[in-house]
């Protein structure tokens, strides 16, 4: 009980030294010589001296005085204040002490009755430890989100680990504990290290057990293939099991799948709380009102509402969960309730058809609603040696290039789409004994991918077609009984898709047709999905999101050598291109729409979301044991860490009102010796 009420803060040497001050200040009293100022007659005087004689002797009867009781009570004040009395809360143990603070986005979560948030709660409980560090210990502070960051190195110096803590700022990331775990068990063991030759990890100094104090809204998934090793693990949760939340989770803009001219945008709802909402959602675009529509959500379910943007010019859209819903619903999580897209213009892409002749071919890519979204040339194989064509090609002037049986010595950068010819890339070289086959039957189709909706192939009569074999990554699109007759794949930033019958050939000097597809209505139906997909982004604006944090890519609508990246707050950040046609933005912290500039002027939007489900569910996770309800633990590989809800590890101390006290005393005392208060 006695170590529960006080902790040790000195030595024995220490202690003694202390302990010894008592004695010594009786022992001052017992010598120092005492005079009282006393009007006395004359012939009195004489036998006072005497008594004078009498106290001056080495030993004397200890006498009532105020300053000596002052003076003793001083000094106990001062040795209780050492011994730090105090109670509640948990005893922080160990000689090293790493504290991990989540300062992820649900961090931000205004339900807790301490502290604004959750991240100002989890830094006070962290202060109350921080003082609870005597002359033995040291400690150190990772915040993490979804990167870990030292904010301060082992110190024992309680005065510089309060002020690092102060500096911990919430994110708008999601939460990855794993590599806060890495990061902190690389730092508690600093002596292990990997031999060169064996690549085997030796320990070069003996581990020392590190205490590790968690303090989060266990807003993750219980970490695997991580072993503590020498760390003592502790989870202090943060936040209640029945926080309400709404969330707008997806937010996205397209073309209209039937009206490539016009776009849309589609924002998904979710319902993080116990009870079914209504929830209306308004639409703006650069602060002007556009749209609003209303969705009903039960309790853990999502809605889906569209909103037709006609030919809305480009801008800044947001979308924006209403007042009035989210203070129904009791809503404590902010950064969720407005999500970001950047509306861009609409333009005609460049297309680029190589091929030595193929009239049906241009004329499904020259109809009214195809040249709403591209710009069509033409040029013969004979083009692709010229220095025109490399230059184009290799700087992205075509967002997508057709080869007609023929193909380049070079991949361009853009879309490409190969007819009855394969890529110069070795993922795409067929096997020999597949390579080609006569009246192949097409068995199926993918009817859910883009390119090939509202397209019927049943029946297709092909004479002579390669089997197309992607690479590693590709998908194959239409399936004839012996293989593959289309595929598409990845490449870089690009798609390359390849269909491997050719539509017009070539015998002697006339054309004929290799199919009779072109005489079907899917013909025009297909080249149009191809252009709005490749060309249009019917696909939607995925390139043009990015996660908090998350480093984006994107290609430049002019060959320029620099561009401009504008944040949501203003701050501009110039990039330079480096022998590449794509540009890495990484400053992507802050959430909202980010604008492009080229040559001043704002060429492309995109925007950066939290949308994640596991941070806008705020709840934290009921622990489902027979003993009762309670907060879940979190499993880190093997070890299941036990919440300690409910218990603050703060303790309150009293040093500091007995320091206070004893400056009172001293005071008293001072009064008490230059007035000459006697009793």
């Amino acid at each position: 009980m006695l170590d529960g009420l006080f902790r040790n803060t000195l030595s024995p040497l220490q202690w003694s030294l202390m302990l010894a001050i008592p004695p010594a200040i009786l022992a001052l009293y017992f010598l120092k010589l005492k005079r009282m100022p006393i009007e006395v007659p004359s012939t009195y005087l004489w036998r006072k001296s005497i008594e004078d004689l009498r106290v001056n002797s080495f030993w004397q009867r200890l006498r009532q005085s105020i300053l000596l009781l002052l003076q003793l009570l001083l000094v106990a004040l001062a040795i209780f204040a050492l011994l730090r009395p105090g109670w509640e809360g948990t005893e922080l143990g160990g000689e090293r002490i790493i504290f991990l603070v989540d300062n992820s986005a649900s961090m931000g979560t205004e339900d807790v009755a301490d502290a604004k948030d959750r991240l100002a709660s989890a830094k006070k409980k962290v202060a109350g430890l921080i003082d609870q560090l005597d002359s033995s210990m040291s400690a150190m502070i990772i915040a993490f989100a979804d990167t870990p960051h030292v904010v301060q190195q082992f110190t024992g110096s309680q005065g510089v680990l309060r002020e690092r803590l102060e500096s911990i700022e919430l994110t708008s990331q999601p939460t990855n504990l794993l590599e806060a775990l890495k990061l902190a068990g690389g730092l508690a063991n600093p002596g292990q290290m990997t031999l060169q030759d064996s690549g085997v990890e030796v320990e070069v100094i003996e581990p020392v057990t590190t205490s590790l104090y968690i303090f989060s809204d266990g807003r993750f998934e219980d970490v695997e293939g991580f072993d503590l090793g020498g760390l003592d693990p502790s989870y202090v949760p943060l936040g209640s099991t029945d926080t309400a939340n709404l969330a707008v989770t997806a937010f996205s803009t397209r073309r209209n799948e039937v009206r490539p001219e016009e776009r849309e945008a589609f924002v998904q709802v979710t319902n993080f709380t116990e009870a079914d909402q209504d929830v209306v959602v308004e639409v703006q675009l650069d602060g002007q009102f556009l749209d609003a529509k209303q969705a009903s959500l039960e309790a853990g379910k999502s809605a889906s509402l569209s909103f037709p943007l006609a030919d809305a010019p480009p801008g800044r859209l947001t979308a924006t969960i209403d007042a009035e819903s989210l203070t129904a619903a009791s809503d404590r999580l902010k950064i969720d309730n407005e999500a970001y897209a950047g509306l861009n213009r609409q333009e005609q892409g460049k297309v680029l058809l190589v091929t030595q002749g193929n009239k049906v071919l241009e004329a499904a890519l020259s109809t009214e609603r195809a040249g709403r979204i591209a710009d069509l040339t033409v040029i013969t194989p004979a083009g692709l040696d010229t220095e025109e064509y490399k230059r184009d090609a290799q700087s992205g002037e075509y967002a997508l290039i057709i080869y007609d049986v023929c193909a380049p010595a070079e991949m361009p950068r853009s879309h490409t789409l190969f007819i009855g010819s394969r890529p110069p890339l070795a993922g795409w070289q067929g096997k020999p004994e597949v390579d080609a086959e006569r009246f192949p039957q097409v068995i199926d189709w993918n009817r859910a991918h883009p390119l090939l909706a509202y397209v019927e192939l049943s029946d297709l009569w092909i004479y002579e077609s390669q089997l197309v074999d992607p690479p590693q990554g590709g998908t194959a699109l239409i399936d004839s009984s012996n293989g593959p007759l289309m595929a598409i794949a990845p490449r870089d930033s690009y798609e390359d898709v390849v269909l491997g019958f050719p539509i017009i050939v070539y015998r002697d000097g006339s054309a004929m047709g290799n199919t009779r597809w072109f005489r079907r209505r899917s013909f025009p139906t297909f080249w149009l999905n191809t252009l709005s997909y490749l060309v249009g982004q019917l696909a939607g604006d995925a390139a043009n999101q990015a996660e908090p944090g998350e480093p984006i890519e994107f290609r430049p609508v002019t060959n320029v050598p620099e561009v401009v990246v504008r944040s949501p707050s203003g701050a501009k950040t110039t990039l330079t291109r480096s022998g590449d046609t794509t540009f890495q933005f990484q400053d992507t912290a802050e959430p909202g729409v980010y604008e492009v500039l080229e040559r001043g002027q704002v060429s492309k939007r995109f925007a950066v979301n939290l949308f994640d489900r596991q941070e806008s569910d705020v709840r934290l996770r009921a622990s489902q044991q027979e003993a009762g309800p309670g907060i879940d633990s979190i499993r880190i590989g093997y070890t299941d860490v036990t919440a300690e809800a409910g218990g603050a590890p703060a303790r309150k101390e009293l040093w500091q009102l007995l320091l206070a006290l004893a400056l009172v005393v001293l005071m008293a005392e001072w009064y008490v010796c230059n007035r000459r208060v006697y009793i």
